[in-house]
């Protein structure tokens, strides 16, 4: 029975952000319309900065203590979990302000980095160092509510993390597209300061996500207290010991999860830096914008409905890996690849090969050119962003988290290492180059230590990958010659022709995948349960 009630409360929970994940990428849409792609690399500056320093201020709370919690629930005390809780209050408040001190303070030498020359047209200093100051107001409000989240996890209660995170990223999205046409398209106001204002939509939203927590809170606290004092069992740590454990455990799981932010943050500081030493600053914040942004919103889609798919595999593998059932851990983590590859593979290539009329039909036609190219190579991203998560999730669940932080520091090293070289080499699309170094190395010593600890034979993955890499092939055949027939009747001028040629290529596409799939039993195989009817008799 806890079993089945933690598997739907992961589900529960991957559902919830896999809805904020695609209510992430809905809202950039029109925002870009209001602001351009010179006001989203303004955002992507300011946010990026935050998304780093909030992960440092949480630690990776919400997991953490999820694991702290349910530990020694199962032991009959539940008094731990809530001193660490009471005192984690705190603690996470400080580290909130201090955070929100130190983001305020140091925007106009973080700008200076970032935008060390101010084009014509483009995003000045003052404009940065307002949108970095208006977003650190969040982080003093969002490290305890990921503290409260990971509490209510811990008690095996994925519900009310679900809701607040909803609820959070709906409200955040509303205040933004509010705020920036109000000032933009009404009162006529500058893009720099609708974007600043944009990004204190991060705690506006923490506040109704934090709303919706107390109300939790308040409905279950007098239960939560009652099992505190019938405690069989008290451990009686101290609050040093307590600290200690927590960040044992917090520390792998924080970083792992910076992986596509700190690539992010190293790219924001050398992007502008490394153009202008060669000269090619004109369209470089456009370049940013679409790779740190709009290109790259898109491109999780994909990642985060293959993860959604898999992750729900990870409590299982670390219970088969615990109870020694080696023939279950290999089925698993063979299944949990086969998802990965079933989905992203198709994606990816789909992503690649329409991306012109993709990027046309979300974003316009005005950087067409720039999106499109970007898109073309950056698409095929979103597989690798896949497998790094899923193989830190299973190097998680084999208790060797620890080989998935050595590999990412790795990779960021490649990255920090080539990405200078390639930029003024190659010109913006080196970031995206060093990128794929970086994550290539990153996944290839996870998958290395996934096959060291769970004895994993990856013969069959091999053969099954390139199996769905020849489908994907013949996808992609099918996807260009109907879209070069379509290009004929609708040339790539007009934002409805962009919609018409990527319905259409994502139609053909998803026919002709469904199909071989389908005809060969691979999809039955590969999605199981999940979609029995897509198993032939």
């Amino acid at each position: 029975m806890a079993d089945s009630k933690l598997l739907r409360g992961t589900m529960v929970l991957t559902a919830a952000t896999l809805i904020s994940k695609i209510l992430g990428f809905i809202y950039i849409v029109p925002f870009t319309e209001i602001v351009g792609q010179t006001g989203i690399a303004l955002y992507g500056y300011g946010y990026t900065q935050y998304t780093v320093l909030l992960s440092l201020a949480t630690l990776g709370v919400p997991i953490a203590v999820s694991k702290f919690v349910s530990k020694y629930q199962s032991l009959g005390d539940y008094e731990t979990g809530y001193r660490l809780f009471r005192s984690g209050l705190v603690f996470m408040s400080i580290t909130g302000v201090l955070a929100f001190l130190f983001l305020f303070l140091a925007a106009p030498f973080l700008a200076s980095r970032i935008l060390p020359v101010e084009v014509e047209g483009g995003n000045t200093q003052s404009d940065l160092i307002f949108t970095i100051r208006m977003v650190s107001v969040a982080l003093l409000v969002v490290p305890v509510m990921a503290l409260v989240r990971g509490y209510f996890q811990g008690h095996q209660s994925m519900g009310p993390t679900a809701v607040s995170q909803v609820v959070e990223q709906i409200i955040r999205i509303i205040f933004i597209l509010a705020v920036t046409f109000a000032l933009v398209n009404i009162a006529g106001g500058e893009i720099g300061t609708a974007v600043g204002f944009a990004t204190f939509g991060a705690f506006v939203g923490a506040i109704g996500g934090l709303a919706v927590l107390s109300y939790y809170w308040i409905k279950r606290r007098k239960g939560i207290l009652q099992q505190v004092e019938q405690s069989t069992v008290r451990h009686n740590l101290s609050l040093p010991e307590m600290y200690k454990e927590l960040i044992s455990y917090a520390l792998p799981l924080s970083f792992v999860g910076l992986a596509i932010p700190l690539f992010q943050l190293i790219d924001t500081y050398m992007f502008n830096t490394a153009l202008k030493n060669v000269g090619l600053t004109s369209n470089a914040e456009t370049f940013y914008a679409v790779i740190s942004q709009t290109a790259h919103k898109i491109v999780l889609i994909p990642m985060a409905l293959a993860t959604a798919l898999s992750i729900t595999l990870v409590p299982t593998i670390t219970r088969s890996f615990t109870d020694g059932n080696q023939p279950l851990l290999q089925r698993q983590i063979t299944q949990t690849y086969q998802i990965i590859l079933f989905i992203t593979l198709p994606a990816a290539v789909g992503l690649s090969v329409l991306s012109y009329p993709i990027f046309g039909s979300l974003f316009g036609l005005v950087d067409l050119e720039i999106g499109g190219l970007v898109l073309r190579y950056y698409g095929p991203i979103t597989l690798f962003f896949s497998i790094f998560a899923v193989t830190a999730a299973i190097l998680q669940g084999l208790n060797r988290q620890k080989y998935a932080v050595i590999a990412l520091i790795v990779g960021l090293v490649v990255k920090l290492a080539t990405n200078y070289v390639l930029l003024t080499s190659i010109g913006p699309l080196g970031a995206v180059a060093s990128t794929y170094l970086g994550f290539f190395i990153a996944i290839g010593m996870n998958v290395w230590a996934i096959g060291k600890f769970a004895n994993f034979d990856y013969r069959f993955i091999v053969k099954r990958g390139l199996l769905i890499f020849i489908f994907t092939v013949v996808m992609a055949i099918g996807v260009i010659a109907a879209y070069q027939v379509l290009y004929l009747l609708f040339p790539l001028d007009t934002r409805l022709n962009s919609f018409i040629l990527t319905i259409v290529g994502v139609g053909v596409g998803g026919l002709v995948y469904l199909y071989l799939t389908y005809r060969s039993h691979l999809a039955g195989q590969v999605l199981g349960t999940r979609f029995s009817f897509l198993k032939r008799g």
